[in-house]
């Protein structure tokens, strides 16, 4: 297996065996903090340093971060995903139960219009714990085996936005509400669903949910919301996407590069005909990556310093098997410089079906589970590929070329 060190970036994973609190929070942008949603002039045509602020200046603090965060999902906005609502005029909610299902209903009014919909919770038998069950948010009901003693709600995330193909713009129940001219992409209105899914929990303790223990998780199309949704809701402790490849965890530079050497890989040229998981804007620059002032580490590196850990497949090329690699690389460094590295894994390997699971990756993510859900120790140092990237070179200095800093309090 190539570990991270055989890539040159210098982290000692095996020296990170760690006893994990709650991860460090970090604090409130100050309203001084600049959040434009574009950048003028920007081009690079290697992955955009995460440790410099839109206009250059570089940042050292963790507090900095939070400011540098902040702008990364302006941008992440602007140019791909569109906008996410901010507050609503009315949310209510409803539990009820019946053995070990129950049903969480929410309803939303924003300008005069109103939605509803429900998603069922599926509890383990036995007592509740004092501070309540664990929870995991699985897009489409996910497909990685979750431990015993976490309840389970399962999110249909396409009722909130419709992922048919390109035909499903604007359909979906976030549509209903914020009207089918509204910028968001379907990603965006299933982060949307996520986030006002927590809301009601907040303020239903019926339905007996650990609200500093929720992960989110999902495969393939689904594994791209999971990794937006814990990108931008900062109340989910554990984000795990499956197979996610481009537009999940991979980068759009090194996918073209993955194609300009051969590969049969999903691009940004591709995803932006193939359905409506971005915005209409993004089609305005899938032929001019260079100009965006991010990739998709800086998406994976918002989640910061929570947990995270992503699984990719190298059986399928499609899913851009170095793109995800060398995005994951450099995300690690945000990791690193907020001092928890082991905060973030990445396990790659073969040999089994898109979205099945092997057997051999659960240790790892019962790990995490352990670590970031449930607060009980556990070495959380797994960063590992096979290797197998169909020929295409991968030289990590070509492009992670900044300095990585230990960002102080």
């Amino acid at each position: 297996m190539k570990f991270f060190a055989a890539v040159q970036l210098n982290l000692v994973f095996a020296l990170l065996e760690a006893v994990h609190g709650a991860p460090p929070a970090l604090p409130s942008p100050s309203a001084s903090c600049s959040t434009p949603t574009t950048v003028s002039g920007f081009t690079n045509a290697a992955l955009p340093d995460p440790f410099v602020f839109n206009d250059g200046t570089p940042v050292q603090t963790v507090e900095d971060w939070a400011c540098r965060r902040a702008q990364i999902g302006a941008l992440i906005q602007g140019y791909e995903a569109g906008t996410l609502p901010g507050k609503l005029d009315q949310l209510s909610g409803s539990f009820s139960q019946s053995g070990t299902k129950g049903t969480l209903t929410i309803t939303a009014e924003t300008g005069g219009k109103s939605i509803s919909f429900a998603s069922t919770i599926t509890y383990p038998s036995g007592t509740v714990p004092a501070s309540g069950w664990p929870l995991v948010i699985a897009y489409e009901g996910g497909s990685i085996p979750i431990p015993s003693g976490f309840a389970v709600l399962s999110y249909s995330n396409s009722n909130m936005a419709q992922q048919n193909d390109a035909s499903s713009r604007g359909q979906g129940l976030f549509f209903q509400l914020y009207g089918t001219n509204a910028t968001a992409s379907a990603m965006t209105a299933w982060v949307w669903g996520v986030s006002r899914i927590i809301d009601v929990l907040e303020t239903t303790p019926a339905a007996n949910i650990n609200l500093q223990a929720i992960a989110v998780t999902g495969c393939s199309r689904d594994g791209k919301g999971a990794l937006m949704a814990g990108a931008f809701e900062p109340r989910i402790a554990l984000t795990i996407p499956q197979e996610s490849g481009s537009g999940g965890d991979a980068c759009w530079r090194l996918s073209l590069w993955e194609q300009q050497h051969g590969s049969v890989v999903q691009t940004a040229t591709e995803i932006v005909t193939e359905n409506v998981w971005f915005s209409t804007n993004f089609a305005n620059f899938v032929n001019t990556l260079n100009v965006l002032p991010y990739d998709h580490h800086l998406l994976a590196a918002m989640v910061a310093p929570r947990g995270l850990i992503s699984y990719e497949n190298t059986d399928f090329a499609w899913l851009s098997p170095l793109s995800s690699f060398g995005c994951m690389s450099a995300t690690h460094t945000v990791f690193q410089a907020l001092g928890v590295p082991q905060n973030h894994g990445f396990e790659q390997i073969g040999g089994h079906a898109h979205c099945a699971w092997p057997a051999n990756l659960t240790a790892s993510l019962d790990a995490f589970f352990d670590s970031f859900v449930l607060n009980q120790t556990a070495s959380t140092t797994f960063f590992s590929t096979n290797d197998v990237f169909y020929g295409v070179p991968w030289n990590a200095s070509q492009w992670i070329n900044w300095t990585t800093p230990t960002l102080t309090q």
